[in-house]
């Protein structure tokens, strides 16, 4: 079983940036591929980006490229996601997701967060 805690959230105005972390309990976090999904209010949830376990691999939604930056730091077991020149349809519950690989992080994620509510204002 893997608690992941995200944190990170709050308001911020149009063109500014937030640094999201999810915090995972195991020790085994280095095992798992992690992903960053968001869901807006009345929205499905969508996913946003995902990193291999090394960090090798990462992927991108085509909304968020070239703006948002995901990385890892597998001696703290924690994912981020920075993102920058934030729009107001970046706002959206953010969750973080464990899986065993980035290519069924999207169809198969093991475990979510509780999600971190991100606003960003015009």
């Amino acid at each position: 079983q893997v608690q992941l805690v995200e944190s990170g959230g709050g308001l911020v105005q149009a063109g500014g940036s937030l640094r999201l972390s999810c915090a995972a309990s195991s020790g085994t976090f280095r095992a798992y591929a992690m992903g960053w999904f968001r869901q807006a209010s009345g929205t499905e949830r969508e996913f946003v980006s995902a990193i291999s376990r090394y960090g090798v691999t990462t992927n991108y939604a085509d909304s968020v490229k070239g703006r948002f930056t995901i990385s890892r730091n597998n001696g703290k077991n924690t994912v981020y996601l920075q993102m920058n020149s934030l729009k107001p349809e970046d706002t959206a519950v953010y969750y973080c997701a464990a899986a065993q690989n980035v290519a069924v992080i999207t169809t198969a994620p093991a475990y979510w967060g509780q999600g971190t509510q991100v606003t960003v204002s015009s």
